[in-house]
């Protein structure tokens, strides 16, 4: 089972317009609502898979309600912590004309003491028989710097294998209680060692330096050239067929889901990271964020190439 973890939920509107423009009223061609938040689409992700998957995080009033709803319609099961405020909405706006999109990301809610304390329970609850917990994305103002750190704690100590995919000083405080596999971008990994990762082989060495400190698998998106994996068999490069993009929005979390479910289920390394990379390249076949077709997915296990390159 995968327990997953989004402290800031959103409910995620997609608007698709002809084409976006300034001061004028804009006709909306369509409109699609999902339950947003970056662990929530590792979620949504790892249920369409197949797999049990609990999502966790906090939640309030109608715009909670509704998240909660639209999740346990596709299969997820909820143990989500109800707060005083209402959970926020995100909007993304596409361009049809030129699939260019812009997003407007509104703040979460803050949460107080007494609402931490009433979500460390339910993670705790949720967590137990749990293979793999995943953590994701933004905190909401009035969470400790080292909350993420905490969860990974616990989680580690009754042998529960930890997923982090966050950023800036979230990411350096997560990063330190070492949980089992970080999803850096080339940004990030030097902002974690402070030092230039430009090339191959500066990125390979960080890595490789994440790895030997302790973070078992780590993860670095190279984006059309692919992605570097070091872990403890070597260092390993996947590579993606060329495909027809419709939507890149949500790719790095069913990445994310695609290593939960190879990892709960046993999967070699290699194994692991040919799934993690069709989960998230058919992801990409999709207008909708945090979404999969099964036969998609299925034609690309065969086209994903993954070489170990050290």
């Amino acid at each position: 089972m995968i327990v997953t973890v989004t402290l800031n939920t959103a409910v995620d509107k997609l608007y698709l317009v002809d084409k976006l423009a300034d001061y004028t009223v804009m006709r909306v061609n369509r409109v699609s609502n999902t339950a947003g938040g970056k662990g929530l689409n590792v979620s949504k992700v790892a249920a369409i898979a197949g797999e049990p998957v609990t999502a966790t995080g906090f939640v309030g009033g109608f715009n909670g309600r509704y998240v909660e709803s639209m999740l346990k319609e596709q299969g997820v099961e909820t143990r989500l912590t109800h707060i005083a405020a209402e959970t926020r909405s995100c909007i993304n706006i596409r361009e049809e004309s030129t699939g260019r999109h812009t997003e407007f990301l509104e703040p979460g809610a803050a949460v107080t003491p007494e609402e931490l304390e009433r979500f460390w329970e339910d993670f705790c609850a949720a967590s137990e028989g749990a293979k793999v917990v995943t953590i994701s994305g933004s905190v909401p103002k009035g969470t400790p710097p080292d909350f993420y750190g905490r969860l990974i704690r616990y989680a580690k100590e009754r042998g529960i294998r930890v997923l982090l995919d966050t950023s800036g000083q979230l990411l350096r405080d997560g990063a330190a209680a070492r949980p089992t596999l970080i999803k850096p971008n080339t940004d990030e990994i030097e902002q974690l060692l402070g030092a230039p990762a430009k090339s191959e082989e500066e990125l390979i060495a960080a890595a490789e330096k994440l790895r030997d400190g302790g973070i078992e698998i780590v993860v670095i998106s190279l984006g059309k050239d692919g992605t570097l994996i070091a872990c403890r068999d070597g260092v390993f490069r996947g590579v993606t067929p060329d495909i027809p993009v419709v939507n890149t929005v949500g790719c790095g979390d069913s990445m994310v889901a695609g290593f939960a479910v190879g990892l709960s289920r046993g999967y070699s390394l290699p194994e692991t990271i040919r799934f993690a990379m069709a989960v998230s390249t058919a992801n990409a076949l999709t207008m909708e964020t945090g979404y999969f077709k099964t036969e998609d997915l299925e034609s690309l296990l065969g086209q994903v190439s993954v070489h170990k390159i050290k």
